[in-house]
């Protein structure tokens, strides 16, 4: 049995792929109407973190951020209050290194852990084509891979937290190579360079697949997400050009929170 936790708009796609490959899965979210689609689909829901961990042979956590999982992990009716030893959790979370650590060292004694964040959009997570950056003990990898493969490409990046790790390497790029694209497009329309004419130069740039993924529709990835990855990234290093980017992305998300990364691009100013 499978317990999946966390259906926002990355988790329930997530989750209704595991349903619809077989496997028995048991749901819980915050919000508890956001469970009746996959219920409609097959899976069980429950009524609690714990009550979905409980019985269940891996338990999946896709949640917005390090507080979240905290609560659901080792908060009241929590996942670890009815985790049984020999189940192995799987982080999917954007939660960063040591954070990962941290729930490593207080898992009940033989319950294994996998640090799994993903990579892509809603689009690739319905599709099965996300890339999972995944950090755990050998036999844990082995374990959780044909689960994960339904989903898409595991990318077995070393020990617990080398995941998070790489995730927080990945998102640095992007977030910040947004924040400089948007502001070589403003340079353009400053220059007077037809907006049509810079796309396609940048296209064939180094900027190629930022701007790719800012032409993207549906990602989900929203300014507020981004704020929270880029200032795991500056808890670790101080990086100049990021948190350049950071200032930028705090500001807009001040208002825009919930809004797409793409907003960063400029692409859609009049």
């Amino acid at each position: 049995m499978l317990a999946f936790l966390g259906l926002g708009h990355m988790g329930t796609p997530m989750a209704r792929r595991l349903v619809a490959a077989g496997h028995d899965v048991v749901v819980w979210n915050r919000t508890h109407e956001r469970t009746a689609p996959l219920v409609a689909a097959g899976a069980r829901a429950a009524d609690t973190p714990a009550a979905a961990a409980s019985g269940a042979d891996l338990v999946l956590t896709m949640l917005a951020d390090p507080p979240a999982v905290e609560t659901v992990l080792f908060g009241p009716d929590g996942v670890l209050s009815a985790i049984r030893p020999g189940a192995c959790l799987v982080e999917m979370s954007t939660i960063g290194r040591d954070a990962v650590r941290g729930i490593a060292g207080r898992l009940p004694a033989g319950v294994g852990l996998v640090d799994a964040p993903v990579g892509g959009g809603v689009g690739q997570a319905e599709a099965g084509r996300l890339r999972m950056f995944a950090g755990g003990a050998p036999a844990d990898l082995e374990r959780v891979a044909p689960v994960l493969a339904e989903l898409g490409t595991v990318v077995r990046c070393g020990g617990v937290g080398s995941g998070a790790a790489v995730k927080l390497v990945n998102n640095t790029a992007l977030v910040a190579g947004m924040a400089l694209l948007g502001e070589t497009v403003r340079l353009a329309d400053s220059l007077d360079v037809p907006r049509e004419l810079a796309i396609d130069v940048l296209a064939a740039g180094p900027l190629g697949g930022v701007l790719q993924r800012a032409t993207a529709r549906g990602g989900h990835f929203t300014i507020g997400l981004a704020a929270k990855d880029l200032g795991l990234a500056m808890a670790v290093e101080p990086l100049p050009v990021a948190s350049a980017a950071l200032d930028t992305v705090r500001d807009l998300a001040a208002g825009h929170a919930k809004e797409e990364l793409r907003l960063l691009a400029h692409l859609d100013d009049d």
